[in-house]
């Protein structure tokens, strides 16, 4: 018994280190995005995942949309760009002459002060002066003369 064990024992050793024949192919690289190369349609299930998958809010836009204004709020804000749009169409129209030209000169409103002067060249500096907090901005144009 015990030397039929042994038999079996050795058989079985023999037969594992008997070669067999192995079957095997190349193995071909496809990449998956189709930045690189892959299937095209994984497009949108890799661009899916990397939403899925961002943490980052953008500051920028946290406060734009209807979830995150009132109706009353989107309509004041509304309001309030297009009167400054008015204002700002009837400073422009008074210092752009009728031939298109700028005029030197300054312009108060209630909280700005939009200083045109003369500078090198036949150019023209505007300078816009917040009066509350006294920030400014320069910027210099052809007066097309």
């Amino acid at each position: 018994m015990k030397t039929n064990a042994l038999l079996k024992s050795a058989l079985l050793a023999c037969a594992l280190t008997i070669p067999l024949a192995a079957n095997a192919t190349a193995l071909v690289y496809e990449p998956v995005n189709p930045n690189f190369g892959g299937n095209p349609l994984n497009g949108p299930n890799l661009l899916n995942e990397a939403n899925a998958q961002n943490k980052y809010k953008d500051p920028s836009t946290e406060n734009l949309g209807t979830g995150s204004q009132s109706t009353l709020d989107q309509f004041n804000t509304q309001l309030q760009q297009a009167i400054l749009s008015r204002v700002a169409s009837s400073i422009s129209s008074s210092i752009v002459g009728t031939d298109g030209t700028l005029h030197p000169g300054t312009i108060n409103t209630g909280n700005f002060s939009i200083a045109i002067t003369q500078v090198t060249g036949g150019n023209l500096q505007v300078t816009t002066t917040d009066k509350t907090t006294g920030a400014s901005t320069t910027f210099i144009v052809g007066n097309g003369k």
